[in-house]
This record gives structure tokens, C-alpha cells and sequence, in this order.
């Protein structure tokens, strides 16, 4: 079973995630045993992002990096398990909400396609790039 990248790359819709993942050096992480549980904007999910905000994160590498953690829960949790939390650490050290009473959200982001398992963990396609919740924050 292919992992985390490599499902993601096949899926052939999450492009500007996977250019994101390689420019912030996480492929390794993510290739890796795991498991991890990953919140993946789809290429259409970038493109409601202001025109630039992509650009600006892969010229800053440790905030890109903090942004794409912010995607990652340590663990392998399917939908069902998911939907049945009220927020989960990310990788990143804050937390995400979670909401399941219209359809899974992980804070405003809602899950389009759950449980795409790889062999490191599992991939949770959603509609939008979730942003960090800090105050110093301008973009996300």
C-alpha cells in the first residue's frame, strides 16, 4: 500500500499541497512510519486562498512548515473516530476544532472525502487550507 505522498501524488488533485510539502522539506516526515492523520486541502481548496498567499508561503519556509503541521494529527483515525472528537492536537501544537453535526468541519474546513487509507496513516480530503490560529497571523 502506497503512503501518505505517494496516495496524495497519485490522486492527482492535490498538486499545490504536494509543491507545499516538498519546498517545506516534509516529504520524509510523511513518507514515513507514522501513522499520521492528514487534513488535505485539495488543489481547489489553495485556489480560494488570496492570489499571492501561496507564493508568500513558499518564500517562508518556517511559516509554510507551521502551516502544513497544522494539517497533521498524530495517529491513524478514521472519520468515524474523527467525528466523534471535539478538537485534536495537530503536529503543529495547537489544536483544530471538530464538528460533526452537518458533516465532519476541522474548524471552518469541511471533510469532502474521508478514509483514503495509506500505509502510514490516513488522508482526509477537505475544502479549505486551514488557518493558524495565532494573533501575529496576517494570511492564516
Amino acid at each position: 500500500m502506497p503512503n501518505i505522498i505517494e496516495t496524495a501524488t497519485a490522486a492527482n488533485s492535490f498538486k499545490t499541497l504536494i509543491t507545499a510539502v516538498k519546498a517545506a522539506g516534509l516529504v520524509e516526515t510523511l513518507t514515513g512510519t507514522g501513522p499520521f492523520t492528514v487534513f488535505a486541502p485539495n488543489d481547489e481548496a489553495f485556489a480560494k486562498l488570496p492570489q499571492g498567499t501561496v507564493e508568500e508561503l513558499l518564500k517562508n519556509i518556517p511559516k509554510l512548515k507551521r502551516v502544513l503541521s497544522y494539517h497533521v494529527v498524530a495517529g491513524k483515525m478514521m472519520a468515524s473516530e474523527v467525528s466523534k472528537l471535539p478538537s485534536a492536537k495537530t503536529l503543529e501544537g495547537q489544536s483544530v476544532g471538530i464538528a460533526s453535526n452537518n458533516g465532519v468541519k476541522v474548524n471552518d474546513a469541511k471533510l469532502i472525502k474521508a478514509d483514503i487509507t495509506c500505509d502510514n496513516g490516513v488522508i482526509h480530503v477537505i475544502d479549505t487550507v486551514l488557518t493558524l490560529p495565532t494573533a501575529k497571523s496576517t494570511a492564516f
